[in-house]
């Protein structure tokens, strides 16, 4: 996150002895970025970050591609992934390459007999259904319906759910997320024109510090294998920490959406950016006011992305039989809009109620086989009317 934040107690300078009242020195761990070039994070340890007893099981948990080519578009209905009980079991990937895998979970249980930790990604958690709390070793954050969590790769964290009704969007980035950089000055402070500002965005709080040993469990997922490790310390015993390298919430409710008098290109709805792909939220809004205007979306081909977009809550005005928890695929190359009947509804409306999340990919998506399980198989025949029969 491109400004500062501090939890707990530093010492005055970095790399210093930082004694104990006990006795003894607490433990520096620099937690960085993209080498030494990206942001970072100090923090400091009751105990040494790297006390390993034993390493178990690796388990090879990468995507099961089906369609390596697709040139179809989709409708994957989300809600018919099964529920499972543990989180990472839950998560099921639908649409993948190698900047990102896209997916769904539902998860019943929270985390409670082990930590992870993803050495591949940077991972965004779209709360849909649910509420808990993310705790990791720099601190919490409560979330709710609507809620974005954004978590640095290397994060070691738990996940707490208040109830068994949970419904996630997930997508691991091989890459940084950012905010938008067009949304921010030189010194990265979010601009005036951006749809949110540093207000909207929860920072961890609340920083656990436990000064424990014993055998625990941290589930690390590298190149697609989850490694099993058992540390001699509880990973939560960080005293203090400052820096830019941390997880933080924000919700979809907070972004303040960019309007004209005629239709807007999606980029107004742009909330995240990385090397490979860019996240859009739509979110209630008022239409185009142009005496002519028609709010729906005009017909369109962007030859350089695949479009994804899961749906939340409220109309979707462009669409006809769609609903919550639904995913739709348009790849690059074919031309995609409105469907039959709903441009003309448009015309008129001053508003819509819409929360959906909208990811462009700039490769092609892969289709797994756990996506053709829950793929209706007839969208890509939904714009046909009756006069072409």
């Amino acid at each position: 996150m491109p400004f500062y934040h501090s939890l707990g107690k530093v010492p005055s300078k970095r790399h210093v002895v930082y004694n104990k009242p006990e006795g003894g020195i607490y433990y520096e761990q620099l937690f960085g970025t993209v080498g030494f070039d990206g942001m970072s994070t100090l923090m400091y340890h009751l105990h040494r970050p790297t006390i390993v007893k034993s390493i178990g099981e690796s388990i090879d948990v990468s995507p099961k591609v089906a369609i390596e080519k697709n040139m179809k578009s989709l409708r994957l209905v989300g809600f018919n992934v099964p529920p499972a009980d543990d989180f990472l079991e839950s998560r099921t990937a639908l649409l993948v390459n190698s900047d990102v895998h896209l997916g769904v979970a539902a998860p019943r249980k929270s985390m409670s007999t082990y930590f992870y930790k993803n050495a591949d990604a940077d991972e965004m958690l779209f709360i849909h259904k649910g509420t808990g709390r993310l705790r990791t070793f720099l601190g919490t954050l409560e979330f709710a319906y609507g809620d974005y969590l954004i978590i640095p790769r290397g994060m070691i964290y738990q996940i707490e759910f208040d109830g068994e009704d949970n419904r996630l969007m997930f997508l691991e980035s091989f890459s940084p997320i950012y905010t938008p950089k067009r949304y921010r000055n030189y010194f990265g402070q979010l601009l005036e024109h951006s749809p949110y500002c540093e207000r909207d965005i929860r920072r961890p709080e609340n920083l656990e510090t436990h000064d424990e040993k014993g055998d625990f469990i941290i589930k690390v997922k590298k190149q697609g294998v989850l490694h099993h490790y058992v540390y001699g310390s509880h990973p939560f015993d960080v005293i203090g920490w400052d820096g830019y390298n941390y997880p933080y919430a924000f919700s979809i409710k907070n972004f303040e959406p960019i309007t004209g008098r005629v239709h807007l290109p999606p980029p107004i709805h742009q909330t995240f950016e990385t090397a490979g792909f860019v996240v859009c939220s739509f979110v209630p809004r008022m239409y185009d006011y142009h005496p002519q205007a028609i709010p729906a979306p005009y017909n369109h081909s962007n030859i350089d992305s695949d479009e994804v977009l899961y749906y939340v809550d409220g109309d979707f005005m462009s669409r006809n039989d769609i609903a919550q928890g639904h995913l739709t695929l348009h790849p690059a190359g074919i031309v995609h809009g409105p469907h039959p009947g709903a441009m003309e509804r448009s015309i008129g409306k001053k508003d819509t109620q819409e929360y959906a999340v909208m990811v462009d990919t700039f490769k092609p998506l892969m289709v797994t086989e756990a996506a053709l399980k829950i793929n209706d198989d007839k969208y890509f025949l939904s714009w046909m009317e009756p006069d072409y029969n």
